[in-house]
């Protein structure tokens, strides 16, 4: 980019100086210039004003840099809200169904810092009422088998006799309880010989109508069904009713997995004496924005391009398009969202929002070479009163929250006594600054929409997801023609920077919207994948020493943050910006980020060990120097260690 030039160079000093060489050629008889002559003051405050003048005169390119941004069609892009689930605990299980209306309000603590963080439900929930109806035993590769009419008298085993990976404890719900949280009163003998009950080698899964789903365990307190517990568990939002072992249920099952190598697993199988089954909560999806319905706009004067501003900014981007009833007299006309009025014919009704500034536009009317208006969208007729149905406002890098921060009810909800967010908040973004903005628009420019290079794919794919905190396109391994676009959403980390990994997942709706966009402008033959990056574990240990003066475990917890700071993949890396994609780790780095900790000694040996480690189970591999990654790679720390002496 070319720099902007100075009108005029010129400050105040220069002006001063000019000032007085003026007085000494016109005026040879006043010789006193020093600050304390009247005149010479009477000069400084004139340059004082002039220099302002120029100061002014000089952001004129930037001014026209700007407007020429806006014609060629360059907004400030909104603030995008974080998204997360909450979970509606009951107060107790109730015999009949519990509502929690959309647009529920929950929220995190008040401090003496900060403001509560506000999230609203999207859609309505119905914690479903059900009670234990079907239990069933299937062997692996071997049909089910109903053991409803052995509860009580007894039992039976869960898994066969000698339990094989693939075995399934089934059982049937009365009801099927999608986005509920059910609690199973199992009652289990202690017959599951083999197993650590704290790690046992199954998990929990309901059926969805095309197969078998995952659910998320809340908690096992059988020890892996060798004694009598609660087990609660989150099942999916597509849970579906169907027939198993002849019998019609909500089925939900436990299977037995392959155990890990230093996990044991069952030599027999455990038994099932008792079963029953309530409904203790449900999940709803929440947004960091606050819904505002039925505003009006004001009332149509009958000229094209009509701006109306609303009362609350920025506006969140909707996932359907917004609609505007139009009010002339009796009639009632719905109008639709646009991104633009390039489509619109003059009889088209439509509008466009422009989410940064808070305003509605209607189509505008140009004048051809002919002298006809050409209109682009139609006009509300004059007089009508223009209502915008809903929208959304709110966002920012707040709402990106920790796990179970989410604890207020704003919203009074019969019957349910606290809320949690089991997992975190991700994808808050702050509103674009005009800097990043002027930086945009030239590749904008290039890419007229069309995604060719690396870049373009990059910047169409923030232009459709600012809730994606970084975006990388790389060649496909091994195509020709084929890219990956990798996804890092923005999400919080705890005072030391930790990151779950699984909170490292954009949510399905970025991957979705922008491998739809990128679809659209792509060239014929492109293969397209967006994904989040292959991320590679890594463990760094530490032993160092501290300086006197310096308590250890204060300088531990310093070394601690500044390793998880290095590795961070939103702000860690030599710029940060987050660590680069496929940059290889090395040992030395970490010499360098110690050495900006004040109370590490670094005259003495200061030892650094790298560790690749196992996705999932954490299991370290042999320590090296240099870990080299993949261009579709970045790096997740897990678990650093620290030792520091004196």
């Amino acid at each position: 980019m070319l720099p902007a030039p100075d009108l005029d160079d010129r400050h105040f000093q220069d002006l001063v100086d000019d000032a007085k060489r003026l007085v000494q050629q016109r005026c040879p008889s006043w010789t006193d210039h020093n600050v304390s002559d009247p005149g010479v003051t009477l000069i400084e405050a004139v340059a004082q004003m002039v220099d302002q003048l120029i100061y002014r005169l000089n952001r004129v390119p930037d001014l026209h840099y700007v407007k020429f941004l806006e014609l060629i069609g360059v907004e400030l892009r909104s603030s995008a809200a974080s998204r997360g689930e909450t979970t509606f605990w009951l107060s107790a299980p109730q015999p009949q169904n519990v509502t929690v209306r959309g647009q529920s309000q929950v929220a995190t603590a008040r401090t003496d810092i900060s403001d509560p963080v506000v999230f609203s439900t999207t859609r309505e929930l119905t914690i479903v009422s059900c009670a234990f109806a079907h239990s069933a035993t299937q062997p692996f590769q071997t049909p089910p088998v109903d053991t409803t009419m052995t509860l009580g008298r007894g039992g039976f085993r869960a898994f066969n006799a000698a339990p094989v990976a693939g075995d399934a404890l089934l059982i049937g719900l009365s009801e099927a309880v999608g986005s509920c949280a059910v609690l199973l009163r199992l009652d289990c003998t202690v017959s599951g010989r083999g197993v650590d009950p704290r790690r046992p080698p199954v998990i929990w899964e309901a059926w969805t109508g095309g197969g078998w789903s995952a659910c998320d365990l809340g908690s096992d307190d059988t020890g892996g069904l060798n004694k009598p517990g609660d087990v609660i568990i989150h099942v999916p939002v597509d849970h579906q009713t169907s027939v198993i072992a002849k019998e019609r249920a909500g089925w939900i099952r436990c299977r037995l997995v392959q155990a890990q190598p230093d996990q044991p697993t069952y030599t027999e199988s455990p038994t099932v004496i008792g079963i029953e089954a309530f409904t203790i909560g449900g999940t709803a999806p929440t947004i960091n924005a606050e819904t505002v319905r039925e505003e009006v706009l004001g009332r149509s004067d009958g000229t094209p391009g009509q701006r109306f501003a609303l009362r609350r900014r920025p506006v969140v981007a909707a996932d359907i398009p917004l609609t505007c009833t139009v009010l002339a007299g009796e009639d009632r006309e719905t109008w639709t969202e646009v991104a633009h009025f390039a489509q619109s014919g003059p009889s088209d009704r439509h509008f466009r929002v422009d989410a940064y500034a808070g305003e509605v536009h209607f189509g505008p009317a140009i004048r051809a070479a002919g002298g006809e208006l050409i209109s682009y969208g139609a006009v509300p007729p004059a007089g009508a009163i223009i209502r915008l149905d809903s929208y959304r406002t709110g966002g920012g890098q707040a709402g990106n929250v920790a796990r179970g921060q989410v604890r207020v009810m704003k919203t009074s909800i019969p019957y349910v006594s606290r809320v949690e967010n089991r997992a975190p908040a991700i994808g808050g973004a702050e509103p674009e600054t005009l800097t990043d903005a002027k930086a945009r628009g030239p590749l904008l420019l290039r890419s007229r929409g069309r995604a060719v290079t690396a870049e373009d794919f990059e910047e169409l794919a923030r232009d459709v997801a600012p809730d994606a905190a970084r975006v990388a396109c790389v060649p496909e391994p091994g195509a020709t023609a084929g890219v990956r676009v990798l996804v890092v959403p923005h999400v919080a980390s705890d005072e030391a920077g930790r990151i779950e990994r699984a909170d490292l997942d954009p949510p399905w709706q970025i991957l979705e919207r922008i491998s739809n966009a990128l679809d659209e402008r792509r060239l014929v033959g492109t293969r397209l994948l967006v994904q989040p990056p292959d991320y590679r574990w890594l463990t760094a240990v530490v032993s160092l020493s501290c300086r006197s003066r310096f308590d250890p475990q204060e300088v531990r917890t310093e070394v601690q943050r500044a390793l998880y700071q290095l590795y961070h993949p939103l702000v860690g890396g030599p710029d940060g910006a987050g660590w680069p994609f496929g940059r290889s780790v090395q040992s030395h780095e970490v010499h360098a980020a110690l050495a900006r900790i004040p109370g590490v000694d670094m005259s003495r040996e200061v030892r650094v060990a790298l560790y690749p480690a196992e996705a999932d189970s954490g299991r370290r591999d042999a320590a090296v120097e240099r870990i080299d990654l993949p261009p579709t790679a970045l790096v997740y720390s897990f678990d650093h260690q620290v030792r520091v002496t004196r």
